[in-house]
């Protein structure tokens, strides 16, 4: 077996991280256009609500840690958290302070989550499962009952933006108060100077492009689990691999571009590619050649990292990303896996060949 390097993609790590956040955004907003218009909106703003309340209950304490804002008065900690933790994201968030009991947010568009003209396909009641699942469960977090969250503007419902305010009563309020919409307030103007900024010498410029990045893979190790727990593992690993296979399909020419390889062409070219996303990735992964079917080995798996009992359908969805790409690579070669990470056989490996031939048993692989 002899390993073989992938080349260097020409336009650095940089361009290597944007085009990973690019695929992994594309499938996150996908995942949702594919609820919407395969279960409707109800289903899809309930996915869209468990994935918003699992991230704030996974990252919003911590992240008031790491941002230098816990003790800071609710409204005001509540609203510097997405404005710090959206930039350093490379997500445009406005942040204006009226008082320390109220202070406003506001998403301009292009709205990042509903990238394109996917906006037209998000209703606003995904929307509003958005504000449910984080915003209105601020609060609570913070051990206050007087906390809440009033929404003054939608994009979808084609106002300019997403925005609303913290704001701190002077009372306690019912879980009911914790979201409310009053859509005749206007946010006050956005003036930079007066926002918070993110101390240089913590976030340098390669941090901040490696964490967007990470940033959008986020969203998507939040979601396929989810999906898995509302839907069952075998309606969610089609759902999440429909999505995939669109996108992988969609995205590849430009993700292959960004990396310096052909968007065309052999089983090693294939190859090659899987290595440099894997890398991209943030993944241990190397080219294998067998005498037979060129193949990838992949030793660990950064989008799920961590998350213990991860059912086997988050593979078979995410593995569609690859599948997909393949596809519009050559549509006469097959991918077939032949070790699985996630089921403890030490790494993932796959083996691409024309189509047919890996119908048997796989050159190489583990038995």
């Amino acid at each position: 077996m002899q390993p073989f390097p992938a080349p260097a993609a020409p336009g650095g790590d940089a361009a290597r991280w944007s085009a990973v956040a690019e695929w992994y955004h594309a499938y996150f907003t996908g995942l949702v256009m594919t609820m919407v218009t395969r279960r409707g909106s109800r289903e899809a703003a309930e996915l869209v609500f468990h994935i918003f309340r699992r991230q704030h209950l996974e990252r919003f304490l911590p992240g008031l840690e790491k941002l230098g804002i816990a003790g800071l008065p609710p409204a005001v900690a509540a609203a510097r958290y997405h404005y710090l933790s959206n930039a350093i994201g490379g997500v445009r968030v406005e942040y204006m302070e009226e008082s320390s009991r109220k202070v406003w947010v506001r998403y301009p568009t292009p709205r990042w989550a509903w990238q394109g003209t996917a906006l037209c396909a998000i209703p606003g009641e995904v929307s509003r499962a958005v504000l449910r699942g984080w915003h209105a469960h601020n609060g609570v977090s913070l051990g206050t009952r007087r906390l809440g969250f009033v929404c003054t503007k939608q994009a979808m419902d084609g106002q300019p933006g997403l925005e609303g305010y913290y704001c701190e009563y002077d009372h306690d309020i019912s879980e009911d108060e914790r979201l409310r919409f009053a859509r005749g307030e206007e946010a006050p103007d956005f003036d930079p100077a007066r926002a918070p900024t993110l101390p240089t010498a913590t976030w340098p410029q390669d941090r901040l492009q490696k964490a967007r990045r990470n940033y959008a893979m986020e969203y998507v190790r939040t979601a396929l689990p989810e999906l898995i727990a509302l839907h069952g593992p075998h309606e969610a690993a089609w759902l999440g691999g429909i999505t995939a296979r669109l996108v992988g399909m969609q995205f590849y020419s430009g993700t292959a571009a960004a990396f310096g390889l052909p968007d065309q062409g052999s089983a090693q070219d294939f190859a090659r590619f899987m290595v440099a996303l894997a890398r991209a990735q943030g993944d241990e992964a190397e080219l294998i050649e067998d005498g037979g079917a060129p193949g990838v080995r992949q030793a660990s798996w950064k989008l799920m990292a961590g998350l213990t009992q991860l059912h086997g359908a988050a593979f078979d969805a995410w593995n569609c990303l690859l599948e997909g790409a393949l596809s519009a690579h050559n549509r006469r070669l097959d991918l077939k896996v032949a070790r699985r990470l996630d089921q403890g056989e030490g790494a993932f490996e796959w083996r691409i060949a024309p189509r047919g031939i890996l119908a048997g048993p796989i050159p190489g692989a583990r038995t």
